[in-house]
């Protein structure tokens, strides 16, 4: 392998393989002449019934069209999945500066086009150490525990103008009760703790949005956060943010991720200002969304 993407590292897949996050069921293989020539690695979280995420795909030089043969793995492992799922390549900041990773991240992505993953976003990555500064509370904001009624019920208010493309498309696919129940649904089985997740009221008592600390198997991260519509602007944001990062730090944590796409300039720009660095870009291709 000597492309900059598309790799697993051997410790990691040894790593996933034994808590049932890759199976050799949802491993694909391409052959010619008794020769593997591609594979596609499907990924999912412990105990789910099927994958979620193709974590790895790769395909041989020296077959001629790469496009096609892995066009042909990743829609052969398709015929059998029962939801959406999505392809993720996780590149470098600036990829497109770098002719080889403009050349490998082109024929992946034309294979997965090919393959019907046709629904593209690239999400910006971020992270924050102890070294980056525990934000301090503004007091502009307090923030209590909450029943699962009361978050649900944010859910479907902060849906409301979201500039995150997956909950876009979810709205206009789904309407916003299922949207909402989906994404807190989504958290609820997430790794991170229930009891972490907060509701930011205002000085005055007014709901001002919601706080959701979460993790994936591998470490904590922003989970999600948002403000609703009313009260978007006056810079609420940076203080539900803060909750987060500071309730990580206060566990003891050495690094929290978070993700927003490209296109969500206001989320970027809060993350910088809360001393979360850019450290890459995740280019998600996914199938349509079911309704």
């Amino acid at each position: 392998m000597t492309e900059p993407v598309g790799w697993i590292p051997a410790d990691r897949y040894l790593a996933d393989l034994a808590e049932d996050m890759y199976r050799p069921e949802w491993t694909w293989i391409a052959e010619r002449a008794g020769e593997v020539v591609g594979r596609a690695l499907w990924w999912g979280p412990k105990g789910s019934p099927h994958p979620v995420a193709l974590d790895c795909l790769d395909v041989d030089p020296a077959v001629g069209d790469r496009v096609a043969v892995a066009a042909a793995l990743v829609r052969a492992a398709l015929a059998g999945f029962p939801e959406p799922v999505q392809y993720m390549i996780e590149v470098t900041v600036g990829w497109r500066d770098d002719p080889v990773t403009l050349a490998a991240v082109k024929w992946r992505r034309a294979s997965a086009h090919a393959a019907g993953l046709t629904r593209e976003v690239e999400r910006l990555q971020f992270e924050w150490a102890p070294a980056d500064g525990v934000p301090g509370a503004a007091g502009r904001l307090r923030f209590t525990e909450a029943s699962d009624e009361e978050f649900l019920g944010l859910f479907r208010r902060i849906a409301e103008g979201s500039l995150d493309a997956q909950t876009r498309a979810d709205l206009a696919a789904k309407g916003v009760d299922a949207t909402a129940r989906e994404e807190m649904d989504f958290y609820l089985r997430a790794p991170g703790k229930r009891e972490w997740w907060r509701i930011a009221y205002t000085r005055e008592g007014e709901v001002a949005g919601m706080a959701i600390p979460s993790a994936t198997p591998y470490n904590v991260n922003v989970g999600y956060l948002g403000v609703v519509p009313e009260f978007r602007g006056r810079g609420y944001v940076d203080e539900v943010l803060a909750e987060i990062t500071r309730l990580h730090a206060t566990n003891g944590e050495s690094r929290i991720t978070a993700t927003t796409d490209m296109g969500n300039a206001p989320m970027a720009a809060a993350f910088a200002r809360a001393g979360y660095r850019n450290t890459g870009v995740r280019i998600n291709l996914s199938n349509d969304v079911q309704p």
